[in-house]
């Protein structure tokens, strides 16, 4: 079994000193470094180079400079996608963002896990557990998402969390770890006001 398809499965692998793996990786992180020199007025081009990038990209993704991730074929983002300056994608495994997702700055979602045990960790060893975001789902800033985590559809993650475990939908969930704080109602559609409000 190769170290790509130990990774595939949920096993321990070889990241560090497999030379397929370490090509891919060179390979997406040029393309990235492409991307990033990229004038961010010139859309179009940007559009060109992720699409290179990422394994499946929706109609109007827009991602704001700089930007990485380790694989990118590993990556696959939906409709209406928005990911703000300094997102970080560790990809070893599947990473799924649905449509209507938006990303604040400064955020990362690392599907690597090092094995706890020092031995294995200084051999190289680690394991890629999958992320997968809902539709409608809003991340704030400086956020991290771990490996093996699922956010529901409509949740809103408060900024700073770093979300170790499933969060369900139609929440807003806030902290380290990150946990429920309350179910998102009606009465959030009046937490800020329209100007028409004012006249």
């Amino acid at each position: 079994m190769t170290e790509k398809e130990k990774r595939d499965k949920g096993f321990l692998y070889n990241a560090n000193y497999d030379g397929e793996i370490l090509k891919e990786i060179a390979k997406c992180n040029d393309l990235c470094h492409k991307f990033n020199a990229i004038k961010p007025s010139n859309r179009k081009k940007q559009t060109s180079v992720l699409k290179k990038i990422l394994g499946k990209m929706g109609k109007d993704v827009y991602v704001n400079t700089p930007f990485w991730c380790d694989y990118g074929y590993n990556t696959e983002v939906g409709d209406y996608f928005f990911a703000n300056h300094n997102c970080h994608i560790l990809d070893g495994g599947k990473v799924t963002f649905g449509d209507h997702v938006f990303i604040a700055p400064n955020c990362t979602f690392t599907t690597a896990e090092h094995a706890p045990d020092a031995s294995q960790r200084n051999e190289g060893l680690e394991v890629a557990l999958p992320i997968k975001v809902g539709n409608n789902v809003w991340i704030g800033a400086s956020v991290t998402v771990l490996g093996g985590v699922t956010i529901g559809d409509n949740a809103v993650i408060g900024a700073g969390s770093v979300v170790t475990k499933d969060i369900p939908p139609s929440v807003v969930a806030v902290g380290v770890p990150c946990k429920v704080l309350r179910p998102i109602t009606e009465e959030d559609k009046h937490k800020y006001r329209f100007a028409e409000d004012n006249q």
